[in-house]
């Protein structure tokens, strides 16, 4: 959908009923994904009650940039920017999630508050921002051919470790007041400088925020 184009009916739907956080079942939202991602959506992509949930936080606590770290094909982004303030940017490794993201934010017009970078965290600069954001984004570095997207990316145990290790870097030099919000965890260590402000379990992960109170 272009910015002078009719919004469809549908996706104008689908838009309203987030503004108002209400849940549209997420396979009606994933059908705007391409046909060969909707499938794994319930094992890689933010579900939209959390994504929900997400915006709630940070309206709340007034965070005007989130960078989503792992950020696939960008439902966790569009969703939230959908149903609350906050810009939203999203680092993904693989060039064809990006193109997916960015179609997504298209289609439901949020191009003005989301926006999506290919490459490999360490490897692009991350934009200043009050807030990361990230749903276990290194786990599949340690799942077998199987449990893997695809195999256009390197996966193993030390590309693991060195994520972890990158995220825990980015978090212990991020100023005082910074947040951290992780869905099932990201894998690594949260620092001891922040401290729990927000946390919701689910039966099968658990939704946090922490935010950065001293430097040591």
């Amino acid at each position: 959908m272009t910015d002078d184009a009719a919004p469809d009916p549908a996706t104008a739907r689908i838009a309203a009923a987030l503004r108002t956080r209400a849940l549209p079942p997420d396979e009606v939202f994933d059908a705007y994904l391409p046909e060969e991602l909707r499938g794994v959506s319930v094992q890689y992509w933010t579900p939209l009650a959390v994504a929900v949930r997400v915006a709630r936080w940070v309206t709340e606590f007034e965070l005007g940039t989130v960078v989503d770290i792992g950020s696939g094909v960008g439902k966790l982004c569009v969703a939230a920017a959908l149903a609350g303030t906050g810009r939203y940017v999203g680092i993904e490794q693989r060039p064809r999630l990006v193109t997916a993201a960015r179609d997504l934010a298209a289609a439901f017009g949020v191009q003005d508050r989301v926006e999506f970078v290919s490459g490999r965290l360490g490897e692009v600069p991350l934009p200043a921002a009050e807030a990361y954001y990230l749903y276990n984004p290194f786990g599949e570095n340690l799942y077998g051919p199987s449990g893997r997207l695809d195999e256009d990316v390197e996966l193993s145990r030390a590309r693991f470790d060195d994520d972890c290790a990158a995220v825990e870097r980015l978090l212990r030099d991020a100023p005082i007041g910074t947040c951290v919000i992780t869905y099932n965890g990201f894998g690594g260590h949260t620092p001891a400088t922040y401290r729990e402000l927000r946390i919701e379990r689910t039966p099968t992960a658990a939704l946090r925020l922490l935010r950065k109170a001293r430097r040591r």
